[in-house]
């Protein structure tokens, strides 16, 4: 399995080479066309200036020509590869390069042939004549045969430069694919670097330390949002650790309460240090009662965050259910001397009746125990466009803003100095929002210490109301 360095590195210089190689081939091929386009113009007009030069040999007073000069014409474009015949007027042959040296004419056919179809097959050349007309003063005094290597020749000079271009090309390629290996070296290193430290940063997480985190780099946007992932995923272990832990400690320190009293008065009542009174058999009784109300509560708490809760939603009326909660409580707010106000438009949700309950009855309960004496409690119901509002407010002392974002987690409570008795199992809140969240609703509170507590429930309302 290749790493992640090679695969860049590899795969970087893949496509550097195949961009390199196909504007290598294009640029090949376009400056090749280009310059066999240039080579076969400059072919065309070296036979007109040849052409032209002859014309101007011929001595129209004498009808003569200087056939010293005509030599010297053909045997320079001989070596230049054109191989010409002058004829007069008349057609007869004033000087022929093949007739004059046919073993070289031979010769330089046969070098120019054999190196254009070795070098450029592709071209599929050869030789063939072109009749040009000699003229003087705007009138004929002649013809001449050209004979040259089309449709085009590159000779020794252009074969040259061709070359270099093609080793030119070939040189870039090269610096090329060594630029662009090093570069995906130097970016595999930087890239690797952060997932290398990733992959040992969730071995440790795996392991159970929690507390490791791994530090982002600052300019890649992607591994930025992989090492913040990370390190959110280990706070948030880190966090449910040490819940877990909390979780384990409380349950322990609810339960060691009413099982030491428990085994404290049985005992004292086997050993007969105590007689098996109606009141103190009545405390025994209600520690057994604490020790069911928590186990069922857990319980409660365990079926709805597992999704086992079975909810049973019909229509119900908010006002109703909330009517009903308030007279088992009426004792218990006559106690306080408490006043209840009920306010706001009835609303219907569909929800499980019994679950709607449970909550107000958590909520209504904490409100009873926080509110001062003589104090008040005000329940209000209200709707928004796709929810329905319930808000329950005492006139307690108030939750510290430090301690509120934890007030609905398991066991947990704002007021350390409550005892057990007075406060509860500290698990009514969780079961509220437990419920809530059940139901595709949810539940938050808002506090200021000193000035009492409001928790507002939000529940889907029925669609078709």
């Amino acid at each position: 399995m290749k790493s992640l360095k090679a695969k860049l590195t590899s795969s970087m210089a893949v496509v550097v080479l195949l961009t390199v190689v196909i504007a290598s081939l294009l640029a090949n091929v376009l400056i090749e066309n280009r310059f066999a386009e240039y080579i076969a113009k400059q072919q065309e007009k070296r036979t007109q200036e040849i052409a032209y030069s002859l014309s101007q040999l011929y001595d129209k007073d004498t009808d003569e020509w200087n056939i010293d000069s005509v030599y010297s014409i053909g045997m320079f474009s001989l070596y230049d590869g054109y191989i010409i015949k002058v004829r007069d007027l008349n057609g007869r042959v004033v000087w022929d390069a093949q007739a004059h040296d046919m073993t070289l004419c031979s010769q330089v056919m046969d070098a120019i042939s054999r190196r254009m179809n070795i070098k450029y097959p592709e071209i599929e050349g050869s030789f063939s004549s072109t009749v040009y007309q000699l003229v003087q003063e705007g009138e004929t005094v002649g013809s001449v045969s050209i004979a040259y290597f089309g449709p085009v020749f590159f000779n020794e000079n252009d074969s040259l430069f061709l070359d270099s271009l093609n080793v030119v090309l070939a040189a870039i390629g090269i610096a090329a694919l060594i630029i662009s290996g090093v570069v995906g070296v130097l970016m595999s290193r930087r890239l690797s670097r952060p997932i290398l430290d990733t992959v040992e940063a969730t071995k440790v997480i795996s392991g159970g330390r929690y507390d490791v985190r791994v530090e982002a780099p600052n300019n890649i946007r992607e591994l930025n949002l992989l090492t913040r992932s990370i390190n959110q995923m280990a706070e948030s272990l880190e966090k449910q650790e040490t819940l877990r832990k909390q979780l384990t400690a409380d349950v322990a320190h609810e339960l060691r309460t009413p099982l030491t009293s428990l085994q404290t008065h049985i005992e004292a009542m086997i050993e007969g240090v105590w007689q098996p009174t109606p009141e103190r058999l009545q405390t025994c009784y209600d520690e057994a009662s604490r020790l069911v109300k928590l186990v069922e509560d857990l319980e409660s708490l365990a079926r709805t965050e597992n999704g086992l809760l079975q909810l049973k939603k019909t229509k119900v009326s908010l006002a109703d259910v909330i009517r009903h909660v308030l007279t088992s409580y009426e004792t218990d707010l006559k106690s306080k001397n408490l006043s209840v106000s009920l306010a706001g438009n009835d609303v219907t949700v569909l929800a499980d009746r019994d679950r709607v309950s449970q909550i107000l009855v958590n909520l209504l309960s904490n409100a009873i125990k926080y509110s001062r004496e003589g104090g008040s409690i005000r329940i209000n119901i209200a709707r928004t466009d796709k929810e329905a509002k319930i808000t329950v407010e005492d006139d307690g002392p108030g939750i510290p803003e430090d301690e509120l974002p934890h007030i609905f987690e398991r066991f947990y409570r704002a007021d350390k100095s409550r005892n057990r008795l007075t406060g509860g199992s500290g698990l009514g809140l969780a079961i509220v929002r437990s419920i809530a969240e059940a139901h595709g609703g949810s539940v938050f509170a808002e506090s200021h210490e000193g000035s009492g507590t409001i928790i507002t429930v939000l529940l889907p309302i029925c669609n078709d109301e």
